[in-house]
């Protein structure tokens, strides 16, 4: 009887993989993807303005990193007007902001039902004049001419919010294991082909940069409508997108996150916060998640070792080559060797059960834990 589970959960792991292969939208593909177009010292100087773009850059604690963002910031041209929200922070964040020529706004206590970085936001909004919100985490650099063509592409194919996922660290073994993987379960959960599509229901941002008409930022009601959202980019991209506004979300190496992982615990922090957000609270989709994900990455690639047939040897033969076939892009674009995709079974063990972390807590009462601040899950009296 187990021999038969494991027999069918392998099968199904095969279907899966190469259901993703062939899928109208690919979403391991990286063709959705924005990067410097090189004519940044082209441009005419009656259009190298950039005073129609306000920058919100919510801080909270990154006096390490806010330098160097706001850095590559003000090299992208002239006229910006940059905000950074200090989130109460307890270092030295708003003192480097100022160094470097931000308008530092001192954020007050996030109001009940808000998350700290969507208050800081709110904050930061009511400031915003300017035809274009340019919204940056403090600890991402952007390439040089990358605003431009953000603005150029949300103009030429009328896209009220572009957004960019940022290339991750991979600086050390531990980045270099999980954050391509990262990346590549992300497009799984919200392929870029399909989150593209007006037609589609499916809506996806990084949050990490976010160029956004302002006017749809009103429109929808900012972020006094997604102020208790945890995975507030997607959340966001959702209500843009039900407007009936178009959005657009790809890969980019022109726009980096600078804030290095020493060791698994800051990534399996990071991956806990939301992981259970995605599944909707659901115990249903986290039973099916790991089953599905037991079949992909386990039962179908390692059955014949048990099973050691012609017909399983077969069925883990097609598991590794549609696994490895599905990652591959991922890893080219990163500029990482094919054999990282060896590494996919643990590489899934360790996201489940950083996703079993996620429900355990919120079962425990903690809906989400950041920056010295704890949201409470709704079931919590």
């Amino acid at each position: 009887m187990v021999m038969e589970v494991i027999l069918w959960l392998a099968i199904l792991g095969v279907i899966c993989w190469w259901s993703v292969i062939f899928l109208p939208w690919r979403p391991w593909s990286t063709r959705e993807k924005l990067e410097v177009n090189g004519r940044i010292a082209e441009i005419p100087s009656s259009q190298s303005s950039l005073s129609d773009i306000t920058v919100l850059i919510p801080a909270r604690n990154e006096g390490a990193y806010i330098g160097r963002t706001l850095q590559a910031v003000n090299r992208q041209g002239k006229g910006m007007r940059i905000i950074v929200i200090d989130d109460q922070s307890m270092d030295d964040t708003a003192l480097q902001a100022k160094a470097y020529g931000a308008e530092v706004l001192s954020g007050t206590t996030p109001l009940s039902g808000w998350s700290g970085k969507l208050w800081a936001l709110e904050q930061g909004f009511r400031k915003v004049q300017t035809t274009y919100t340019l919204l940056l985490d403090a600890d991402i650099e952007l390439s040089p001419g990358i605003v431009h063509d953000l603005r150029h592409k949300a103009q030429a194919e009328k896209i009220a919010l572009v957004s960019l996922m940022a290339t991750p660290p991979l600086m050390n073994f531990i980045e270099r294991l999980l954050m391509p993987a990262f990346i590549f379960f992300f497009k799984l959960l919200y392929p870029f082909g399909l989150a593209n599509k007006s037609s589609s229901r499916v809506a996806a941002a990084a949050g990490g940069c976010i160029l956004v008409e302002t006017q749809a930022l009103r429109a929808i009601g900012a972020f006094a409508n997604l102020h208790d959202a945890l995975i507030d980019d997607c959340t966001l991209a959702g209500h843009v997108k039900r407007a009936g506004l178009r959005t657009w979300i790809g890969l980019s190496h022109a726009a980096q996150s600078h804030r290095g992982y020493e060791g698994l615990t800051p990534i399996w922090e990071m991956v806990a916060r939301t992981a259970y957000t995605q599944l909707r609270y659901s115990f249903i989709l986290l039973v099916l998640c790991t089953v599905i994900m037991g079949s992909m990455f386990w039962a179908a690639p390692f059955t014949f070792l048990w099973m050691p047939t012609e017909e399983m040897v077969i069925v883990g033969v097609l598991a590794w080559s549609g696994m490895l076939l599905s990652y591959l892009p991922t890893l080219i674009y990163y500029q990482r060797s094919p054999f990282w995709g060896v590494a996919l079974p643990i590489i899934g063990a360790l996201y489940l059960a950083m996703t079993w972390t996620s429900a355990i807590r919120y079962w425990r009462g903690e809906r989400a834990s950041w920056k010295n601040r704890r949201y409470e899950s709704k079931t919590t009296h």
